[in-house]
């Protein structure tokens, strides 16, 4: 697991923390040029410290996915920098609860924002550059296992990340002949900052939550983001080989399976 990615550029979008920034961690080990997005400069520039400390090329681009032009403009910028994209992750995500009966049309319009309307048009730029380049090239979408259904808590969430879903597919079928492979991971209940955030606001946690959580599930833990990230690498990477369109279940509770 060494080399993976050498001289590949990659874009970690929502990359400044959490699982995004473990995939950046991973990629630069592996060899890449990475560019990391976050609308907060501060955790983007201190990633950005760490990895060139450990010897790698990095760099912090400053964005508020929300916005669509923002998303594309970051695609660009890394053209600019590097000269392509080799490889994209949209590993940017929003939490925020709401059900079917109190979800506000804002608060669904910021999920849908967030994610799924910043992944197409992401997407849209990074592999207008690949099929411009004449260039194969890989993309990761970070989904979620609730995208089969989900919590009651989780509405607003599971509608946009199930259409990110069906994106993945769709995008995936229509660039397959261009060598682009995109692929995409539900993932589980991952340990996260912003996770611990979500369970203390809107759940009313303790700081023992982890331990408490990690008592109730089959392997004794949440997910890791390093974990992950390490999947995610192969995915991005021609080891991977033919592989996409595919949404990988990437949990520990098996879906279809009743006790």
């Amino acid at each position: 697991m060494r080399g993976l990615l050498d001289d590949k550029v990659v874009l970690v979008n929502g990359g400044s923390q959490g699982v995004g920034a473990a995939i950046a961690r991973a990629a630069v080990r592996e060899g890449a040029v990475v560019a990391v997005t976050g609308r907060r400069p501060e955790p983007g520039d201190a990633l950005v410290a760490e990895l060139t400390a450990a010897g790698g090329t990095a760099v912090f681009v400053r964005a508020d996915l929300a916005d669509a032009e923002q998303a594309k403009t970051c695609v660009a910028r890394v053209v600019e920098a590097f000269g392509r994209v080799d490889c994209l992750v949209n590993s940017a995500g929003l939490t925020s609860r709401g059900t079917l009966l109190d979800t506000t049309p804002e608060l669904f319009d910021q999920h849908i924002a967030i994610n799924l309307k910043a992944p197409f048009f992401a997407m849209q730029a990074a592999v207008t550059d690949m099929v411009g380049r004449g260039a194969p090239g890989t993309v990761v979408n970070i989904i979620t296992s609730s995208a089969h259904g989900g919590q009651p808590f989780l509405a607003p969430y599971v509608a946009a990340k199930a259409g990110l879903a069906g994106l993945t597919r769709n995008a995936a079928h229509a660039h397959r002949w261009d060598r682009v492979r995109i692929n995409g991971l539900n993932i589980g209940w991952t340990a996260t900052e912003g996770e611990d955030a979500t369970q203390r606001s809107f759940h009313g946690a303790g700081d023992d939550w982890r331990e408490e959580a990690a008592a109730r599930l089959p392997m004794g833990k949440l997910g890791q983001p390093d974990e992950i990230a390490d999947f995610v690498v192969l995915l991005l990477s021609d080891r991977s080989g033919v592989v996409t369109g595919s949404v990988i279940d990437w949990d520990q509770n098996v879906l279809g399976g009743l006790d």
